[in-house]
């Protein structure tokens, strides 16, 4: 009798599979990164706040001779780190465009009209409050929202969650960070060396024609796509981050291998592997190695490098990259001073901008094109679902905080708009989890 599992040893009984369903867990990434949000708060109002502040100050350089880039952790950390995170947004844009939820122009109207609104009537809010001098250029902050966080809430709630709902968010979300990429290129950049863009341009081209010609090796791309696209941009005054996501376009969608073509080459494969004998140390054969070398081939060219690039850096951002990132800049001191930027401008315009700005974007355009039959509602859903989602996009916390660090370089409304990214976050939160709770009551309650 054949056993129904691989041997295990007691690495992987003990080590290798409790992290391995931690990390599959779709609430783990969200919890780690609200948890790195909270760490940064609590060190910013502790002892250690001097050194906490300092340690994103310290300078490194990059290059050779006196071709450097000389920044500070906090800028790596936005402007590189970050561009992993932009990249893997960029990926995930192309596959919904190519093959999901954006590829059929009738599927995507809905959550489409959700994010222009989401997106249109937050800037303007805030435009209220902050119509002039420095202030007004944090228009841009309350219009992200951060679909981590966002889908972490959701699926606390289980399987009662409608899936038409979580597609709907996640269509959401996607669109509101491609309008998120292009305010951060059209309006957050600063001096711009045509020089470096150009090289860009190039490095860019090169990068299309690849993809053209078959080009499939990710080593080919990376080199291409870090060493001339990414650091020509962050020479350029373009930020660093719209470079990721070009690159990302021009990654390939395509296979090499059909879903026939593949099952006929591996069954033919399997049958070789099974015709060796396998000596009594379980040692395989120089044709059995062979073969599977030749699995790992043909299953390499049934899966897009798309595909191949998007599961296999999702966990490094999911775990690594944006608690980082929110380790380094939810750092907010909570003094009795520092309180008094709640009454700021800043503060209420980012605060109300995304509370109230995303919930009247989402849930009153769509429902005013419902009411006129433009859209119609997704299955499974009701104008609860629409409300609770209207509030859980009002959690703008990772975006909303990198156009913050975009958007001023004085400290003080740097502080009064991280606290209303966050107090705005933790509001959204918890009241989108208990409204779409009470949605999927009612919903469990309609007769069958």
């Amino acid at each position: 009798m054949e056993s129904k599992s691989f041997n295990q040893t007691p690495v992987d009984k003990w080590i290798v599979e409790p992290v391995n369903q931690f990390i599959s867990k779709s609430t783990t990434s969200g919890f780690i990164l609200f948890g790195a949000a909270i760490a940064a708060i609590i060190l910013a109002n502790s002892p250690l706040a001097e050194s906490f502040h300092h340690l994103w100050e310290i300078k490194f350089s990059i290059g050779f001779n006196e071709a450097t880039v000389s920044k500070t952790l906090h800028h790596w950390i936005n402007d590189g780190l970050m561009a992993i995170f932009f990249f893997v947004v960029g990926l995930e844009l192309k596959r919904e465009i190519v093959a999901g939820k954006l590829s059929k122009p009738s599927d995507a109207l809905f959550p489409i009209v959700a994010a222009i609104g989401g997106m249109l009537v937050p800037a303007l809010i805030y435009y209220v409050f902050n119509p002039t001098g420095e202030m007004a250029k944090g228009w841009g902050i309350p219009m992200a929202t951060d679909i981590a966080f966002a889908l972490g809430i959701l699926y606390l709630l289980g399987d009662k969650v409608p899936l038409s709902l979580k597609v709907f968010l996640t269509a959401l979300a996607i669109v509101d960070d491609i309008g998120a990429v292009l305010v951060i290129a059209f309006f957050y950049t600063s001096d711009i060396n045509y020089l470096s863009l150009g090289i860009g341009g190039a490095c860019f081209i090169i990068l299309v024609i690849a993809n053209r010609i078959g080009v499939r090796s990710t080593l080919f791309y990376g080199i291409v796509g870090i060493g001339g696209l990414w650091l020509a941009f962050l020479m350029s005054g373009v930020h660093a981050t719209i470079a990721a996501v070009i690159a990302a376009m021009t990654i390939p969608a395509n296979i090499k291998a059909s879903k026939n073509q593949y099952l006929e080459r591996l069954e033919n494969l399997i049958g070789k592997f099974k015709l060796e004998k396998t000596d009594a140390r379980n040692i395989v054969t120089d044709r059995q190695y062979h073969v599977l070398e030749e699995v790992q081939k043909i299953t390499r060219n049934a899966l897009t490098p798309l595909q191949r690039l998007e599961h296999g850096l999702h966990p490094f951002v999911a775990f690594i990259v944006l608690p980082v990132f929110a380790f380094s800049n939810a750092g907010v001191e909570l003094s009795a001073d520092a309180l008094t930027h709640v009454s700021s401008s800043v503060f209420l315009g980012v605060f109300f901008g995304l509370l109230a700005g995303k919930f009247i974007g989402v849930f009153g355009l769509v429902a005013l094109l419902i009411q006129f039959r433009i859209v119609s509602m997704p299955s499974g859903m009701n104008n609860f679902h629409l409300i609770g989602v209207g509030l859980l996009a009002a959690i703008g916390f990772t975006m909303s905080l990198f156009i913050t660090g975009l958007a001023f370089g004085d400290s003080i409304y740097l502080e009064q708009a991280k606290m209303g990214v966050i107090f705005a976050s933790i509001v959204a939160s918890i009241s989108g989890y208990f409204v779409v709770k009470y949605a999927n009551s009612l919903e469990n309650r309609m007769p069958q």
